[in-house]
């Protein structure tokens, strides 16, 4: 059964309430767990959970945790800090008690008093979190703590649908630290068809026990796992819920199928049918796109001038929300259409989407919705049976039989553009034919580059100034305009240095001067930088500058990382181009310079670097295009292999000298991009 549009977050919120807690009592102290300093099971880590235990009571309205953890090292310390995030507007936290036993048997009780601290509010919703410290600990230390978390049944919103969300708790068996021994135990009513999606290693199973005869009807699932394995720390990782191990519970109406393709061809059509509902198109909607749009005009002119009304409109996920008390003040529904949605100028991304469907619709063009999984967060698993998991509309724009993917409730996103996020992500769609599931389109590596381009000029001892010109196009672009409407000017600046910083050599300052095309989202980003500082080193003779200025502090991923568990997930398809320009010290000539390379990884990637001299000039210029986005464990050494031979060759440096010698070979050609 599909939950209500305005009901998508809850869900998410919930399982993030649910992360640690209590018990009536702790255990006897272990004296073989005092004495150990690491497990040989997990070498090398900071802090392991001896015991960890879960039980969730759909009759009680409450879930209770218990945690004993010892710290092996310094950094293991970090776990003294209890982070406990819940949904404020409906859950509390109560009965934490804790203790830290030191390894010589010494028991410091936990006296301190949590504080309890706003971490987000977005109108009506607020997620707080509950903070507190485990006394005295050291290395050898054991943490053990408790609490508990109840569900406030007097909420209104317990009164209707939402009183389905209190009792399905979300067990996150992977935890940062590993895990030698923990249980879990959910209570849930059977009346409510509760289903167990489990992601859990080999032979790990839940069981689950009916209710005695007589009793009320509750089902009890438990799991039961010895030695898990923590969360990996990789770089580029997909969204950790895509492959954690985990057990999510979800209900299931009267009448669903079991099997996942009966399942979603019927969630399919139910969805649909909401969809057309919320954005049927009003006489107002009707005289509103007639105002906007001329009859002369193309389908594809008319689909651009509404994209650009519904872009203007306040989106709530880029500004704020208005709260429940606003709303009333204001007599704004608390359900509401794609009419409401354009009289009240202001709704979040997905309402925004669905109204740029009821637009097209008026207009008399043929488009269709499609709801996907945003892919920063999950990676849709059609066999976990829930439309809780698509959280985000796109809308398919069909014209002369070319379908466009278009992203209206992406703040600043190009017409013809969707965020990575809404691209290669998997969910359903509506067509001619009724809906279906559908991927989107993966983005071409064309459609997001970086240019850097500059002018250097070199002193005699290394000091240098000059002009760059970063060239942002597609998702770089999107990511510094959607994060100049949270900021100001000035702070965006800073934050601009902040990364320009991570990738200009030591000694180098840069600096953003201005952005130009910064409000316009179908025209090219450029941020002007100013650079100065000293670089490279100096002899009696000769002069050492990096050959490749922005990789000198190791920036190509995977070198170090020798082996992979979980796949490569780069977000998106890319091109990075880089063509600087050193203007020489007057009496130095270039003595060595970089070769002039080509590193293909077919199918995948390729590098080119090339260098130019002319009188008194070097240029050398990089391009690394990157066609992946998915690399799976099994490719993992081709890639390594690919970004050692780049990090290899971009190790070249430019050596200057007083002598008149000239550099033979390797740099004649035109720098890349100048073909």
């Amino acid at each position: 059964m599909r939950k209500p549009l305005f009901l998508q977050g809850a869900f998410v919120l919930l399982a993030a309430a649910c992360s640690l807690a209590a018990r009536a009592q702790f255990q006897p102290v272990h004296p073989d767990e005092l004495k150990m300093t690491a497990d040989p099971k997990f070498p090398g880590a900071d802090a392991e959970y001896l015991d960890y235990e879960e039980s969730d009571s759909a009759q009680q309205h409450s879930q209770s945790y218990y945690a004993r953890i010892k710290v092996f090292t310094e950094k293991g310390k970090e776990a003294a800090t209890v982070q406990l995030p819940y949904f404020a507007n409906d859950f509390s936290i109560s009965n934490i008690s804790g203790r830290t036993i030191h390894p010589d048997g010494t028991i410091v009780p936990l006296n301190v008093k949590p504080e309890d601290l706003v971490v987000f509010q977005n109108g009506a919703i607020q997620v707080k979190q509950t903070v507190f410290n485990m006394p005295s600990v050291e290395v050898g230390s054991v943490i053990e703590y408790t609490y508990r978390l109840y569900f406030n049944e007097q909420n209104q919103y317990f009164a209707g649908v939402l009183s389905i969300f209190q009792i399905s708790p979300e067990w996150t068996v992977q935890r940062r630290y590993p895990v030698r021994k923990a249980h879990y135990q959910f209570l849930a009513s059977s009346s409510m068809s509760v289903m167990a999606f489990p992601i859990l290693p080999p032979g790990k199973n839940i069981q689950i026990t009916p209710s005695n005869p007589g009793q009320p009807l509750y089902n009890n699932f438990s799991l039961d796992v010895t030695d898990i394995p923590p969360i990996p720390d990789e770089e580029w990782m997909p969204p950790l819920r895509s492959f954690l191990y985990r057990v999510m519970f979800y209900y299931k109406a009267v009448g669903d199928a079991l099997d996942p393709d009966g399942y979603w061809k019927a969630a399919a059509k139910t969805w649909s049918k909401e969809i057309d509902h919320f954005a049927t198109p009003s006489k107002n909607l009707h005289d509103a796109v007639a105002g906007l749009v001329a009859p002369t005009d193309s389908d594809l002119t008319k689909a651009q001038k509404l994209y650009a009304a519904v872009q203007a409109l306040d989106n709530t996920n880029f500004s704020r929300a208005k709260t429940a008390s606003e709303r009333r003040d204001l007599k704004l529904k608390t359900e509401r259409n794609a009419e409401d949605i354009w009289t009240q100028k202001s709704g979040n991304r997905n309402e925004i989407a669905l109204l740029y469907l009821a637009m097209l619709r008026a207009a008399g063009l043929t488009a269709y919705a499609m709801q996907v999984v945003d892919r920063n967060r999950d990676i849709f698993d059609p066999s976990y049976m829930s439309l809780a998991q698509l959280n985000s509309d796109v809308v398919i724009l069909s014209d002369g039989g070319k379908e466009t993917v278009l992203d209206p409730g992406e703040r600043m996103c190009p017409f013809a553009t969707v965020s990575w996020k809404h691209s290669g992500a998997e969910g359903l769609r509506q067509n001619a034919n009724g809906p279906s599931r559908a991927q989107t389109p993966v983005q071409a590596f064309s459609a997001n580059a970086v240019k850097r381009t500059g002018d250097i000029t070199v002193a005699p001892n290394g000091a240098i100034q000059g002009t760059l010109q970063i060239a942002m196009t597609g998702q770089e672009a999107l990511f510094w305009r959607q994060r100049a409407i949270k900021v100001d000017a000035q702070e965006l600046k800073k934050q601009f240095d902040r990364e320009i910083e991570t990738s200009v050599p030591e000694g180098v300052v840069a600096h953003v001067d201005h952005f130009l095309g910064l409000d316009h989202p179908d025209k090219l980003l450029l941020a002007i930088v100013q650079v100065n500082g000293v670089l490279g080193t100096t002899t009696a003779k000769r002069l050492i500058l990096p050959g490749f200025f922005f990789q000198t502090r190791g920036g190509e991923p995977f070198v170090s990382e020798a082996k992979r568990l979980e796949p490569v997930d780069m977000r998106y398809a890319a091109q990075d181009v880089d063509q600087l320009t050193y203007e020489l010290p007057a009496g130095m000539a270039v003595e060595g310079a970089p070769e002039d390379a080509k590193i293909p990884w077919p199918d995948h990637a390729l590098y080119i670097a090339k260098t130019r001299q002319t009188s008194g000039q070097i240029t050398v210029a990089r391009v690394l295009a990157r066609a992946f986005t998915l690399a799976q464990p099994g490719e993992y050494q081709d890639l390594r292999s690919f970004y050692q031979k780049v990090a290899a060759a971009e190790q070249a440096q430019i050596v200057l000298s007083t002598a008149t010698k000239e550099i033979t070979s390797g740099t004649t050609s035109a720098p890349v991009g100048t073909e």
